[in-house]
């Protein structure tokens, strides 16, 4: 969520781990889908009810399980079976694909990364939702999109979440720096003034996922994003040869040459970042919110716990944007029970049931409300932040073939960051590979 995604992996990155995670902005589906004919026939609409099964993530701490019970006690004509799919992301996507492409009825109820929806949408592998019944004006916006495919909602938002900059209040009070750094040139100065101090001795600057994978395009449109340009228009015309941004793949580049990033970042994903923050290896920090409870902990497996705090994403010449990750919920075309289906899902996406479910893990939930509720914000402190991060969040391109535009990406940055190409080819072969998936 692929990238972690959310039901017990981190957010984005898990479940992202193969089509994964994102390119920053809006690419139009006309542009990605020809004439967005479906490519398969469309199963019959049945509003039977009765059983369901509901395919999602692995359920770690036993929450989905304990909020599946208490409807299938109130609905006994109605049980829901939980289907535990692969931890991989790309495993998970091709489990998913594989029993659409056979018309199978055994999944109902199925969680899709938010990249996915496009392609299910385009291919009627899911069917459109009673948008009305689900409240869209409760949720966060940006999650509501992530749904959407050609004007309709096909998927109902319920794991959102973006990139957060994780930053050591004890090294920043030791060198001087009073507050979090809100532009790139900020961070590398505080940066400068840490590495100086005693406490600041042998911490690396800054680190966020640059191996080759998912992550790679999510931090590539994040920058891109936070230098003031977009990977594709809103005609879903690729941009990546624009001077903003090739500024933002050239901070990459030279984070690398200039020791902002430390060499062994190339290798980096969600986990090793993560662990290299709680080690104390590292000043600053991009990464999911899932990150948050484990460098907290007080068993000793994290060296900064009380030593931390979250800001918003720097950028070029002010606050960044981070790119939209998250898990939503559809109704197989196959399912012989699409109206006990839609129920369900309006049911676990519900305000009440999410805050219950927020209460026992530390994934972002796409109902507005849970963002400015005291109780919440005391469990997880890093929910102000989180808001006014998703406040200026993209999501990931909504393309039938997102897989090969996330490819392209990983294969053009990862030549600029290692040095193979310099920035103004990368940018010039990445617009050149892009145009090509958006005939």
């Amino acid at each position: 969520m692929t990238t972690t995604s959310a039901g017990g992996r981190p957010p984005l990155a898990r479940s992202l781990t193969v089509p994964a995670v994102t390119a920053a902005l809006a690419l139009a589906l006309a542009a990605c889908g020809g004439s967005g004919e479906p490519k398969s026939p469309a199963a019959s609409t049945n509003e039977g009810r009765g059983p369901i099964t509901f395919a999602t993530g692995k359920d770690l701490t036993g929450t989905i399980q304990k909020l599946v019970g208490k409807w299938n006690a109130a609905h006994p004509d109605e049980q829901v079976r939980i289907i535990e799919l692969p931890e991989d992301g790309d495993q998970t996507r091709q489990q998913l694909v594989q029993n659409a492409q056979i018309k199978s009825d055994a999944y109902d109820v199925i969680r899709l990364d938010a990249v996915w929806t496009a392609e299910f949408a385009a291919r009627r592998w899911v069917l459109p939702l009673q948008e009305e019944k689900l409240e869209p004006a409760t949720f966060v916006p940006a999650a509501l999109e992530t749904g959407r495919y050609r004007g309709k909602l096909y998927a109902a938002p319920w794991l959102t979440g973006t990139g957060i900059l994780y930053y050591r209040t004890d090294l920043l009070k030791a060198a001087g720096v009073k507050s979090p750094p809100q532009t790139w040139a900020e961070l590398q100065d505080a940066c400068a003034k840490v590495k100086k101090t005693p406490e600041g001795e042998g911490a690396d600057c800054y680190a966020g996922q640059y191996d080759k994978y998912e992550g790679l395009t999510v931090n590539y449109s994040e920058a891109v994003q936070s230098a003031g340009g977009q990977v594709f228009d809103a005609q879903g015309k690729p941009q990546v040869t624009s001077p903003q941004a090739k500024a933002g793949l050239q901070f990459l580049v030279d984070g690398f040459k200039n020791g902002t990033i430390p060499p062994k970042g190339v290798t980096l994903k969600e986990e090793e970042g993560r662990r290299a923050f709680q080690d104390g290896r590292l000043v600053f920090h991009r990464n999911w919110a899932y990150v948050y409870a484990m460098a907290s902990a007080k068993d000793g497996t994290s060296k900064v716990n009380g030593k931390f705090d979250v800001a918003p994403l720097p950028g070029k010449d002010g606050p960044g944007s981070g790119t939209l990750g998250g898990n939503n919920l559809s109704v197989s075309a196959f399912s012989k029970h699409q109206a006990t289906s839609r129920d369900f899902i309006q049911y676990i996406v519900s305000l009440d049931v999410q805050r219950e479910y927020g209460k026992e893990q530390s994934f972002p939930l796409s109902r507005a409300a849970l963002y400015d509720d005291p109780a919440m914000i005391k469990q997880y402190p890093y929910l102000p932040v989180m808001k006014k991060s998703l406040e200026t969040a993209k999501p990931r391109p909504v393309a039938i073939r997102y897989s090969e535009v996330s490819a392209a990406v990983q294969d053009h940055v990862t030549a600029a960051v290692t040095g193979k190409k310099p920035v103004d080819q990368a940018a010039a072969d990445l617009q050149a590979a892009l145009s090509g998936l958006a005939d």
